[in-house]
């Protein structure tokens, strides 16, 4: 009898521990939520603006005067095989004092503008040497790190202008099952130190949050649950509750083999 009920208790123990560890797994939960109508989440979006340390990529494009406009663009960025690594280093790093330095336009401060601003401004300085040309402007170095309990840490770039934080741990592919998805760190550079904020990713408000978008050189770092280690208890525990199934079905044999003999 205390066999059986101590075999009940174990049963229902990891049961709810099961029930609550997959609750703990479940990004954005909400009850509100609906799978016949879609919930709009307002965000505080705001577009990044450029500052030093950034690096640009500039081109210049004009059919009518090729050779003119070839003056202004670098040749990795015209290959069609440039790197990564390539554009890094051929492209225009925003000095401490927020400006870059273009052949033949000298410089131009772009601190503080957003991509989008910093095209138009320097299409408005093309236009004084060029008919017909257009400036194509890019982020280069927008790279986001993510570390801790995910299945692939390291260091992604982000081919956008607008990157949120579960696109970073997508690319990262995911979570581990041991990472704590109520305890994320964004440590985010600042001219005066390090900024550190954070996430839960169980709580739908995230998607308000203004650090739902990364910025460029923001570290996601995920902690490890402290169920790790009560994970590995619980792989030990079902070894034993399995020995126990084994030996309450070879008793409750036995006992049936005696009775009937």
């Amino acid at each position: 009898m205390r066999i059986k009920t101590f075999f009940f208790c174990t049963l229902f123990s990891i049961l709810v521990s099961s029930c609550y560890y997959n609750k703990r797994l479940v990004y954005l939960q909400d009850c509100d939520f609906s799978e016949t109508k879609a919930t709009l989440v307002e965000n505080k979006k705001s577009p990044y603006r450029l500052q030093p340390a950034d690096i640009l990529s500039v081109q210049i494009k004009s059919s009518a005067e090729k050779e003119v406009s070839g003056i202004f663009n670098l040749a990795s960025q015209n290959s069609m095989y440039a790197t990564q690594q390539s554009l890094f280093l051929d492209g225009y790093s925003i000095d401490g004092n927020g400006r870059i330095v273009l052949p033949i336009l000298g410089e131009l401060t772009v601190k503080d503008l957003t991509v989008d601003e910093a095209q138009k401004f320097i299409q408005l300085n093309v236009n004084k040497y060029l008919n017909n040309a257009i400036a194509i402007v890019k982020l280069i170095s927008f790279k986001v790190t993510v570390l801790g309990e995910v299945k692939n840490p390291g260091y992604y770039f982000v081919y956008n202008n607008q990157a949120t934080t579960l696109e970073a741990l997508g690319m990262a592919g995911d979570l581990t099952t041991f990472g704590n998805r109520k305890n994320i760190k964004l440590i985010r550079q600042k001219p005066t130190g390090s900024e550190v904020i954070l996430m839960d990713l169980t709580d739908p408000n995230l998607l308000k949050s203004e650090y739902f978008f990364l910025k460029p050189g923001d570290v996601l770092y995920v902690e490890p649950l402290k169920a790790r280690s009560k994970r590995s208890n619980l792989e030990v525990l079902s070894v034993v509750f399995s020995a126990l199934t084994t030996g309450i079905l070879v008793l409750s044999y036995v006992t049936t083999h005696n009775s009937s003999n």
